[in-house]
């Protein structure tokens, strides 16, 4: 099989309105369109979401919740995944991204305690968990708030 050789699944494609060539066509003067108003016009038609006057739907359902403007996201990294770095490593946010670790900081790193740590390593992160804390210092690292 070659490019050239690729058409459409039989009964996938329909052929093309042919709007306006007579009235034999079944698709002449008006262009099935119909006599004068709002959607025979071009450009014509409602916006999506009206509904002819009537209170939309969007309007009409109860609203929920609350978006916090000042909420901080950080980027969680586990503490197993910083076994990737070798022993006794300065590991930085920016290293994190270097690795491939997180993509990006957000509003900072936060170091989580899921997993295990089996090398020393000088950890520089925005935020740490006191599980992630002890199992840093107890591999012989050390943890600093940045």
């Amino acid at each position: 099989m070659r490019v050239h050789d690729i058409t459409p699944a039989k009964g996938s494609t329909a052929s093309k309105k042919r709007l306006g060539r007579g009235t034999g066509s079944g698709l002449g003067k008006t262009s099935g369109k119909g006599h004068k108003g709002q959607k025979a016009r071009s450009g014509g038609g409602v916006r999506p979401g009206f509904e002819g006057g009537q209170t939309t739907l969007y309007m009409r359902l109860p609203k929920r919740g609350f978006t916090n403007p000042f909420k901080k996201v950080y980027a969680e990294v586990n503490v197993e995944k910083l076994n990737d770095f070798r022993a006794n490593a300065e590991v930085t946010p920016e290293k994190l991204i270097e690795q491939g670790i997180i993509k990006k900081i957000n509003d900072g790193v936060k170091i989580m305690g899921n997993g295990e740590l089996s090398k020393a390593l000088k950890v520089k992160a925005h935020k740490f968990t006191k599980g992630a804390q002890t199992k840093i210092e107890a591999a012989g690292g050390s943890v600093e708030v940045i």
